[in-house]
Order: structure tokens, then sequence, then C-alpha cells
């Protein structure tokens, strides 16, 4: 079973974070959203954050995974909002259950196929878990990660997996990186051309962000019927973070 926090009383809103995060990542969204009379969802999706690992990993197995997850909590007509490879998830799920789904929003991802740009964050994920120094304190990780990942925010995300195997003594990381590695190619498929949902749907794009692209438009409202598709000013791919005020009003507008 995926595991989850659950945030607030209502209408049950789910939500799927991106390749290499957790539910946690969502957690000043979650209780804005649970504000306005939704029971909110952070779900860490398999092999990710504290779910189960697996060696298998696919977006159809993802959306099995959520099935299974309504299903033991008795959640239908549900809100689901999916970031990233989380957007094709939510995606998927959507098409493969529509019944389950009253409103899908996607935040910044299209249909379409993503080729591999994850590779160096990878190697040095990889690196820091071979590690026994590195992994001897945060500092010492954010120190040996930042020679793999020069961006401090991007840096300071991923060491949000790091947690403490031995109290004070010894960090690993929360993913499954193995089936991460060698399921790579799985992140960036596409949704297969016949899938189609009809229920109202909302498309987030960031403005700096080259994920959705004008003819991105095209596939997306051939494959959601009601799709809307808005941008988020001064955003790049992780718009629910560096512009969470316009994000959450047009979501709520939405909804």
């Amino acid at each position: 079973m995926l595991y989850s926090k659950i945030i607030g009383e209502g209408t049950p809103f789910l939500i799927l974070h991106g390749f290499l995060g957790m539910g946690d990542n969502w957690k000043t969204l979650g209780k804005q959203f649970a504000d306005h009379g939704y029971q909110v969802h952070l779900v860490d999706q398999r092999n990710h954050g504290r779910s189960f690992h697996s060696d298998d990993f696919s977006y159809a197995l993802m959306a099995q995974d959520l099935k299974a997850y309504c299903e033991a909590h008795s959640l239908g007509d549900i809100v689901l909002l999916g970031h990233s490879m989380g957007g094709k998830t939510a995606m998927t799920f959507a098409t493969t259950y529509p019944n389950m789904v009253a409103k899908l929003i996607v935040a910044d991802i299209a249909p379409r196929h993503y080729p591999q740009h994850h590779q160096t964050i990878l190697e040095g994920l990889q690196a820091l878990a071979q590690d026994q120094q590195a992994l001897s304190g945060r500092k010492e990780a954010e120190d040996f990660l930042a020679t793999y990942v020069p961006d401090i925010g991007t840096r300071l995300f991923l060491l949000k997996n790091l947690y403490w195997v031995t109290p004070g003594k010894k960090l690993g990381l929360r993913m499954h990186l193995p089936a991460l590695i060698k399921h790579i190619d799985e992140i960036g498929m596409a949704l297969p051309d016949d899938v189609r949902y009809g229920e109202d749907t909302l498309f987030l794009r960031g403005e700096k962000s080259g994920y959705i692209t004008k003819k991105d438009e095209v596939e997306i409202r051939s494959a959601f019927a009601k799709a809307r598709i808005v941008t988020i000013a001064d955003a790049g791919h992780w718009l629910h973070a560096e512009n969470p005020q316009l994000f959450l009003k047009e979501v709520l507008n939405f909804l």
C-alpha cells in the first residue's frame, strides 16, 4: 500500500509528486487546499519516499497502485493533481479509471515522450549512496552532491530524501535508486495515442519551462476534451514552488 499523509476533511484531493520527490514536498500547498474544504492526500509513489520498493516500475503499475490506495481508503470522485512524473501517473490513472476522477490537474507535463535528462543527478545520487563518509552527516552529503548538482534548489530538493539509518551516525536515501536507474526510460514514456478523458481537466505550465509547448496543446486537447491550459507567470518546471500563490489561485479557481 502506498504511504501518504492525510490533511483536512472534505472532498478527497490526491497529490502526486514528481521524479525523486515525495508527498511531503507538497505539505505547504496541501495545508492550504485543506483549508478550502478538501481532504488532501500527499501520496508517495512506489520507489519514492516512504512507499514500498519494487523492482518493477511503470505508469501502468503506478496507476494500479493508486487505484488500490483509493479502494483501501474508500475514495471516489477524487480531485487528482500530479506534477511532472506524477502528472503522467495522474493522466494514466484518469484515462484508465475515468469514473474515479471528478477533476484532473496536471502540472507542467504533456502526454508526449520526453528524452532522458536526469543522468547527472542519478550519477550523483548513486555515488552519494555508496560513499560512507558523505553519508555521515547532512552537511557532508550536501557538499558531496554539489559536485554533481550545482544548483542549490535542486540539490536541497534531492537531499530531502535523506534519513537517518543509524541515528546520528549514518544517513540513507529513501528512494529505491537501483530500480529508478534501471527503469529510467519509463519516466519519459508517452501515453498511448488512443487514451481519452472527458471530464474537467486543468493543465498548468511554467512560463519559463519548456515542458508544455504550443505543439503539445494539440495532443493535450485531443486526449483531454475539456482541457484548460493556464500559464503560471515567473515560474519554471517547479511552478508550484516558484509561484505558489498563483498556482494555488489557479487550482482553486478551476475547482
